[in-house]
């Protein structure tokens, strides 16, 4: 007995270590290409569900395209009801892990052929670089999978004699609803729907289990994959709150219908489609409980969203509220942040300036007198998150983004610092000749614009303010101001020069950390 225990948890440790290896060399192989294509494919619900359907399908992993998605929801790129149809899409898309298992691992049993494709892929991993490497982890991910499946099969015939059939709950509506807690506990432990479905399915071939008691513990088994991002959100901002909290409705709803439905299921799926397979009638079972999870949901989804929005509504907004630590987990959506946040400082430096050069009537100082407290919180805060990112060096779209972040923060920090100048802003503001281009400028700033537009812009107010300046010093004798005025004046036209060339430079580099 004690070899069958041991085998059997080893097999588990292998299919869990495996699982993870192939899903994070399939996510690093995907690189940016699937972000982009997430992005496009997300103008609609139902695109969502097919795009997330297919994108976790290749990339076997749907807490990644979860938050790649809320990702673009902070960074304002797509609305929250737009991200529902990805989550739906990606619950669908998981359950063709169920399938590569059922088919390649359990009918086929390859764990004996994986062994050799796991020494050469050990080798790529080791010796090669770039995508070689990454394809054999992800190889080396796939074979041990597989001989931890093998490991669990063979391990369960001897397990299962000695597992008391008094020890499972009956086949009844009480024990269908304790077999799913137990298999919300069991996936919430291991954190990994796969290995349970995997576990699940070996137990009900070595028929431990009954087709009913499986069904119900892979209907808890999509209840307990999201507890762990739920509780993961509860430290993060209200975008991920919201996508775990929609994530978790979503699957205890399904849930709770597919428990209901289970003796209306179970014939059809034996007699009509898969015969006496209890296998294969769990698999189709697990991916029907998503289908109608999603079928269910999408034409409600603007009304879901609302009610989700209303029960975790947006709290105190801060300029670095785009950080989400969950973000950091995908490098793409973790750059998108901070050029989110780069934005966000830029806007409320303009905002800011255009409150303080209002005319007289409606003149503001105090959005920049409390400037200072709220964007060097945020820009701090950038840096920091700056600092914690880990790109592949041999990705130049990413570092190229990351090296537009940092020139982009050290312009906002210098134009922070300029504009803390408050007595030439009040010069400028008072001087009717110059106010015009100030205005301009922090309008500019204010509503971020294309690069080329901006840069037109700023050359233009850079011009003017140059024209001014020299004319400060051809005028007519009799119209020549005093000295100290003319000082007064060049030194407000260099503040503008100065803050147009940051304002420009933001601009330019704010479009390459944006990405394509």
């Amino acid at each position: 007995m004690t070899g069958g225990i041991f085998g059997f948890l080893g097999g588990i440790g292998l299919f869990l270590f495996g699982m993870e290896t192939m899903t994070a060399a399939l996510r690093s192989l995907a690189g940016e290409r699937l972000r982009h294509w997430l992005l496009r494919m997300t103008s609609s619900p139902l695109r969502g569900v097919l795009t997330g359907a297919g994108i976790t399908a290749v990339v076997q992993s749907s807490t990644a395209v979860t938050v790649m998605t809320i990702g673009f929801v902070g960074a304002g790129l797509i609305s929250f009801s737009q991200s529902l149809g990805v989550i739906y899409g990606a619950n669908i898309g998981t359950t063709m892990t169920g399938w590569i298992i059922l088919l390649v691992g359990v009918k086929l049993e390859l764990g004996m052929l994986a062994l050799p494709v796991l020494f050469v892929a050990s080798l790529m991993g080791i010796l090669g670089a770039g995508q070689v490497a990454r394809v054999g982890r992800m190889l080396a991910g796939l074979s041990l999978l597989f001989i931890g499946l093998d490991l669990m099969q063979v391990a369960s015939a001897e397990v299962h004699g000695y597992i008391p059939s008094d020890w499972l709950p009956g086949d009844t509506w009480t024990g269908r609803l304790m077999m799913a807690a137990m298999g919300l506990v069991l996936v919430a432990m291991m954190q990994s729907s796969s290995a349970g479905i995997a576990l699940t399915l070996i137990l009900l071939g070595s028929g431990t289990l009954s087709f009913g008691q499986a069904a119900a513990m892979v209907a808890g088994m999509n209840v307990g994959t999201t507890l762990t991002g739920f509780l993961a959100s509860l430290g993060g901002g209200s975008e991920m709150q919201r996508a775990a909290l929609a994530n978790l409705l979503f699957n205890l709803i399904s849930a709770l219908l597919a428990l209901l439905l289970i003796d209306v299921l179970a014939p059809l799926l034996h007699d009509a489609v898969t015969r006496p397979d209890d296998q294969t009638a769990l698999v189709l079972f697990h991916t029907g409980l998503n289908l109608l999870g999603a079928a269910l949901f999408l034409p409600l989804t603007r009304s879901f969203a609302a009610l989700v929005i209303w029960l975790i509504p947006d709290r105190s907004v801060t300029l670095s509220k785009a950080l989400d630590p969950q973000f950091l987990a995908d490098s793409g959506t973790a750059l998108d942040a901070a050029a989110r946040t780069a934005t966000a400082i830029t806007e409320a430096v303009g905002q800011a300036l255009q409150a303080a050069l209002a005319p007289k009537g409606e003149r503001d100082l105090r959005p920049l007198a409390a400037l200072p407290g709220q964007v060097e919180p945020a820009r701090k805060a950038l840096e920091t998150w700056l600092s914690q990112l880990h790109l592949p060096p041999d990705r130049p779209e990413p570092m190229n983004r990351m090296a537009a972040l940092m020139h982009l923060t050290d312009h906002i920090s210098r134009l922070t610092s300029r504009s803390e100048e408050q007595h030439r802003i009040a010069y400028l503001a008072d001087n009717p000749r110059l106010v015009r281009p100030a205005r301009a400028l922090a309008a500019a700033l204010a509503k971020p614009r294309k690069a080329g537009q901006a840069a037109r812009l700023f050359a233009h107010i850079r011009g003017l303010a140059l024209r001014h300046r020299r004319g400060a010093f051809s005028r007519e004798p009799a119209s020549m101001p005093s000295p100290a005025e003319v000082f007064r004046e060049t030194d407000a036209l260099r503040w503008l020069d100065r803050v147009a060339e940051h304002a420009e430079r933001i601009a330019h580099y704010g479009a390459q950390a944006a990405g394509p």
